[in-house]
């Protein structure tokens, strides 16, 4: 049964889960009251904590067809269990007509397409979600996300919209004429409210929740406990330390679901109009909205409410909301296959695929285009939490847990104290019976014991570090959606920069234009501004060929494309309605040349009889755009010169792209090798092509036509040049990263060459260093797949193998340390495709390749984040810098993602720079690590406080004693909270070291030192313990001992004339308890100076004001009380007097205590990595990291790296094995 009822939704996404199907079993429930009862709720609460066991405990297994409720356990490495409750959707309140003209009006489910046709297939479909006769839908919502029952799978799958399954020709034949009154509340009743709801928990839910957290039971447990052994004080101080945290902590959660309230509020209700089937308009509220529905979008644009996919008309889009990048988009109408001559009717719409087609939800609409009388129209595809802004909220409400080895050592740390206790507690058990103490005072005590040794304030003094580093963060510009990354910030040893608006400045400059003329190219020319050009096709296409927009009479749009446009000095116009009739409806945008670029006119005599016929103004009407595509690399216009016939097609891209559209015979000879060299110099370049269109191609042919169509046999026309300068900031920033043992990577959509060009004059490849280019192909013809290798300075000898230099060839360099071993000196580079097919077919290569990848161009989007993926697969902690726009998933997936956007909250990184240049990088690894030592040192003083805290209580319970409750309120209020709190503010060591921070608490230098401390605190409690028992004028104390008249001295009395009057009921004031007292107050402080780290991560302790403050205070004030006591204070502390030799005695303890712990930490600090192992006579151990274990292999492998001009096939008819073979090509 187990077998069958396990169940997968969500196969093969990030968020797959086993779904396991239950109903509810009285008797279990009946037994689990019953316990309940008994444990006085704590049961209870144990179920509320483990959902798994509390529905393991209620109910009993049961078909998932039929079950009440489901248990949900996700795949990944987390394991973490949800369950939810099973609902029924009844479709009998459907108020329209009856289930069987219902059942056309369901969507599929599974691969939504929400048919509209009454056909058999689909009466069919009713019974895929509900139980035939009774129409009622089974689901349950997990996440936001409703998973409604699927008979044809028999599982649970969630609602999809217009977003899958659906093709291209259907939107337009199937969806576009809008729906019927009738189906638009049916399919509200499936899809429910479109609004990303966001509820802001009220307080005292959030209260509770807080309160429910294990840590704060402990600490009621802890107070209660307190209180019946009469410790109010400390009880009370613990409860105000409690309400305190939470309440800044509720003040935190809540003020985080403001803010995420505010920010998906901004859409969650606007009125919006919708098409009709019989073309009416209807107004209804956005909230209404379901996919399916046409909505019209207003002429003044509007915030998007949810997905839709433009059918007609241009928008010109603000995303910023999603990408973090401010520059307007323009987004273009759907291609219809259908009308087009080619079309290709089967392609399946996708909103990733056609996003420069599609709206997204949150975003701004600033403008729209139209032609007169038709309206800009889009149909809505996904709506509420299934849209890409609906998706990101429910990635920041349902974070995944962060995977870092410093929490998962917290917790086994914390189980080891725990180990502590328990000892502590049996041992205060046989001590009480064997000294006949009452049964009560043996609970109290015994349970006491627990709550001393695992601290209260531990969960605040650890977020306390990364709150103080967030902050200074904040100051420098770097703001931070997901504090506890910041720690593991600290761990980066890679990061992976995108190069245009990241390494280089966002602009590009206009170096000059290569033009080509009868298939060879001229000489470069500087000015494309003038006279002799202004007619020429060439000019024509940078004049059109672009998607700049006017907003507000500002020319806006790609960096790019406004460079070039600029070049030329060109005028662009947005053509208002009146002007459009003029121009028989179809130009919405004209470009024209001013004024004193144009010839004077001559007379027509001289004139070709086609000039003759223009009018006296030159002009471009942009009648069709095919927007940019990074997957296509190229965009293209469909233009006409006003007065002319046909039309002419212009298209600009990526040089390969772009002439390998171009018929053979316009494109030079030399075209690779002129390329090459512009690009090797850096320099972006870009081509363009032109060609006239039949004229038999109307306007509205020109609407609908694919752009296949058009982009094809076209006239090469030359290149521009770009330059791409590196900003200031680069090579100095890459140099201090490089120092630090911290590998960087470029991941670009540039050209290979540039690329590379790039990364030497940035100092990511060094002029010494090889580059080798990876070029994979892909299976074809029966052949399998393969990858040839060529150096990227003998490219052009290619054909010349036996020309090679035996110098080109890598030499490996044997490095003493690891961490060196990246540093060999050779690079891999590698574009987009052969990324792909690496990963596909090579799949042993790729941990080799990630191990010296330094180069990866023609990146898509998709790639960059499967590029972090392998990197962190060989054990890399990878950060990313990107600009924003292309790089949300590599961000997002990276361990440290930083946005260089001017937008504070740019959601779709951790961190987000507000000035946009890559110095924010070593900055955020500085105050990661010093947050990251700061945790370790928090942790390390939390830990000797409890068990020095631990011990003292021990010794004094073998003489029936224990500390005061003032002595408890004093250590842990004036102590240990103030030390805590001021020890996290040290601020970031000023540069990066090539020393990296441990990753976990569990290494051994680090349980070394804090071993070696414990023994140490131990030892000298254990000595002033017994040394005082041996003191002359000791004697068990009682309220008459005066052990000070043996000074001689009469003020002591003085102190202690009080206390012949107080009973001591429970043994406090004795001399051992004094002297244990004095001792471990000190030893807290020693312990916290030793703890207190400095360089080479984070500014040294000196420089910590507040820290040395209070510090020297405690030590002033403790000192004082101890050899100059206050009668007043010593009654309060409940200290009692002892002579002024044994004073004196303590101190030296305390300053032998001191010296001893201190040279001890220094010694482990400065010897412990490189003695440890060799005292513990250790073989040296295999690398942890799999990237370090990998290049300690390749050091030895003959075959690595490969050599010039050499090929890499795969096996075949290996299936995912992906093993492959060299065979040397000669």
């Amino acid at each position: 049964m187990d077998k069958e009822e396990r169940k997968i939704i969500n196969q093969g996404q990030e968020d797959e889960m086993e779904i396991y199907g239950y109903n509810l079993s009285r008797w279990k429930l009946a037994i689990v009251s019953l316990g309940v009862i008994c444990s006085g709720g704590f049961l209870l609460l144990l179920l509320y904590w483990m959902p798994e066991w509390r529905v393991k405990a209620t109910c009993v297994r049961a078909a998932i067809k039929d079950c009440e409720v489901v248990l949900l356990r996700t795949t990944d490495e987390f394991k973490m269990w949800f369950c939810a409750k099973i609902r029924i959707l009844s479709l009998e309140t459907y108020p329209v007509s009856s289930p069987k003209s219902m059942s056309n009006k369901l969507s599929n489910g599974h691969a939504v397409c929400l048919l509209e046709n009454p056909t058999e297939e689909n009466r069919h479909r009713i019974s895929k979600y509900s139980q035939t006769e009774s129409q009622q839908i089974r689901y349950f919502t997990h996440h936001s996300v409703k998973y409604f029952w699927n008979d044809t799978i028999h599982n649970f799958d969630f609602l999809k919209g217009l977003d899958e399954g659906v093709s291209c020709t259907s939107i337009y034949e199937k969806h576009s004429a809008g729906l019927t009154k009738g189906m638009h509340a049916y399919r509200k009743l499936l899809y429910g409210v479109n609004e990303i709801a966001v509820k802001v928990p009220s307080v005292f839910k959030l209260l509770i929740k807080e309160v429910l957290n294990p840590f704060y039971i402990f600490q009621l447990f802890s107070v209660i406990l307190w209180s019946t052994d009469e410790y109010y004080y400390y009880a009370l101080a613990i409860v105000v330390m409690s309400i305190v945290s939470i309440v800044s902590s509720l003040y935190s959660i809540r003020k985080q679901y403001v803010m995420l309230h505010d920010m998906v509020a901004t859409h969650s209700t606007v009125r919006v109009s919708v098409c009709r089937v019989n073309e009416e308009i209807e107004e209804i509220f956005s909230t209404d909205l379901v996919p399916g529905d046409v909505m019209v979008i207003p002429l003044n644009g509007t915030i998007m409410p949810c997905d839709a996919v433009l059918i007609n008309g241009t928008c010109i889009v603000n995303e910023s909301m999603l990408t973090g990048e401010s520059v307007p988009v323009t987004k273009t109408n759907l291609p219809n296959p259908s009308v087009d001559v080619k079309g290709i009717g089967d392609e399946l719409y996708n909103p990733e695929t056609h996003k420069r087609h599609t709206l997204f939800c949150g975003t701004t609409v600033i403008q729209t285009r139209f032609y007169t009388g038709e309206l800009v129209k889009a149909i809505v595809v996904r709506t509420g939490f299934s849209t890409s802004k609906g998706q990101l909220v429910r990635s920041i409400l349902y974070p995944k847990p962060t995977d870092f080895k410093l929490y998962r050592d917290a917790y086994l740390f914390l189980l080891c104290l725990v180990a502590v206790a328990g000892i502590g507690f049996i041992y205060t058990i046989i001590n009480s019976i064997l000294n006949e103490v009452q049964v009560g005072v043996i609970i109290i005590e015994s349970l006491d014991i627990i709550t001393i040794t695992v601290p209260p304030a531990l969960p605040a003094a650890m977020t306390a570090g990364i709150v103080y580093a967030q902050r200074r963060l904040k100051k420098i510009g770097i703001f931070c959606i997901s504090p506890q990354r910041i720690n593991i910030c600290g761990q980066l040893n890679l990061v992976c920069f995108d190069k245009t608006g990241t390494l280089t400045e966002d602009g590009l400059d206009l170096w000059g234009i290569q033009r080509v003329e009868n298939a060879r190219f001229l000489s470069p020319e500087e000015n494309v501004c003038n006279e002799m050009l202004v007619k020429s096709q060439f000019v024509a296409c940078m004049a059109t060929c672009h998607s700049l927009t006017k907003i507000e009479g500002v020319l806006s749009g790609d960096p790019l494309d406004l460079k070039m446009f600029e070049a030329i000095g060109w005028i662009l116009e947005e053509a208002t309605e009146e002007e459009t009739a003029l121009h028989n409806r179809i130009m919405p945008t004209v470009v024209r040349p001013p004024k004193q670029l144009l010839p004077e006119s001559t007379p027509a005599g001289n004139q070709e009889m086609e000039l003759f016929e223009l009018p006296a103004i030159y002009e471009i009407g942009i009648v069709r755009q095919f927007p940019f595509s990074s997957a296509l690399q190229r965009m293209s216009v469909v233009a006409r010169v006003l007065g002319d016939r046909k039309m002419d097609a212009y298209m600009k891209g990526a040089p390969e792209a772009i002439a390998g559209l171009c018929k053979p015979e316009t494109v030079p000879v030399d075209f690779q090798n002129v390329l090459e060299d512009f690009t090797k110099q850096g320099f972006r370049v870009i081509a363009l092509a032109h060609r006239k269109l039949e004229s038999k191609l109307t306007w509205h042919k020109v609407q609908n036509i694919s752009r296949d169509a058009i982009e094809n046999n076209m006239d090469f026309m030359g290149l521009i040049i770009m330059q791409n300068k590196l900003k200031q900031e680069t090579p100095a920033v890459l140099e201090d990263l490089h120092k630090a043992n911290i590998r960087t990577v470029m991941v670009t959509g540039d050209s290979m060459l540039t690329a590379v060009s790039v990364a030497r004059d940035c100092g990511m490849i060094l002029p010494q260093d090889k580059v080798i280019i990876a070029e994979a192909l892909p299976p074809k013809d029966g052949k399998v797949a393969k990858i040839n290798w060529h150096y990227a300075d003998s490219l052009t000898q290619c054909s010349h193998p036996s020309a090679i230099d035996p110098e080109a060839i890598p030499v490996k360099l044997v490095h003493d340390s690891l961490e060196d071993l990246q540093m060999t000196r050779y690079h891999f580079a590698m574009n987009g495709k052969s990324f792909s097919v690496i990963l596909e077919h090579f799949q042993d290569l790729v941990p080799k390749l990630m191990l010296h990848g330094t180069v990866f161009a023609r990146m898509a989007p998709d790639q960059k984040t499967q590029l972090i993926e392998a990197l962190q697969n060989v054990d890399y902690f990878v950060g990313m810098c990107g600009d924003g726009a292309n790089d949300c998933g590599a961000l997002k997936r990276a361990h440290g993602g930083i946005s260089l956007s001017e937008l504070e909250a740019s959601v779709a990184s951790p961190f987000t720079s507000k000035t946009p240049s890559i110095s924010c990088v070593p900055n955020l690894i500085r105050e990661g690590r010093a947050a990251l030592i700061t945790s370790f040192c928090v942790f390390k003083f939390m830990a000797l406080y409890s068990i020095i805290q631990y011990f003292s209580v021990t010794l004094l319970y073998s003489i029936l004693s224990n500390l005061g409750d003032f002595q408890f309120l004093f250590i842990d209020l004036a102590i240990i909270l103030v030390v805590v709190f001021t020890m996290s503010l040290n601020p970031a060591w000023k540069e990066l070291v090539a020393q990296r921070p441990p990753s976990g608490l569990i290494s051994g230098a680090l349980l070394f030192s804090v071993l070696s401390q414990i023994i140490i605190c131990i030892g000298f409690q254990s000595l002033g313990f017994f040394w005082v028992k041996q003191q002359p004028w000791y004697e068990v104390w009682h309220p008459k001992s005066d052990a000070c008249n043996t000074t001689g001295s009469g003020f002591w009395n003085s102190s202690h004339v009080d206390n012949e009057t107080e009973l001591d009921e429970h043994n406090i004031q004795n001399y051992e308890n004094t002297t244990v007292f004095f001792i471990s107050s000190f030893q807290y402080l020693i312990v916290a100076i030793a703890f207190s780290k400095g360089k080479p991560f984070r500014q040294p302790c000196y420089k910590n004001y507040f820290f040395v403050f209070s510090v020297i205070f405690l030590y002033i004030f403790i000192l004082f009380i101890m050899l100059y006591p206050v009668a007043s204070v010593d009654q309060v502390l409940q200290i009692v007097c002892v002579p002024y030799q044994w004073r004196v005695t303590m101190l030296i303890i305390v300053l032998v205590n001191a010296f001893v712990s201190i040279t001890v930490e220094e010694s482990v600090d400065r010897w412990g990595k490189c003695c440890l192992p060799w005292a513990l006579g250790c073989r040296k151990k295999t690398p942890k990291a799999k990237y370090m274990y990998l290049a300690q292999e390749l050091l030895v492998d003959p075959e690595w790296p490969p050599k010039p001009q050499t090929t890499t096939e795969a096996k075949a008819l290996v299936k995912g094995n992906g093993s492959c073979q060299i065979i040397t090509i000669t």
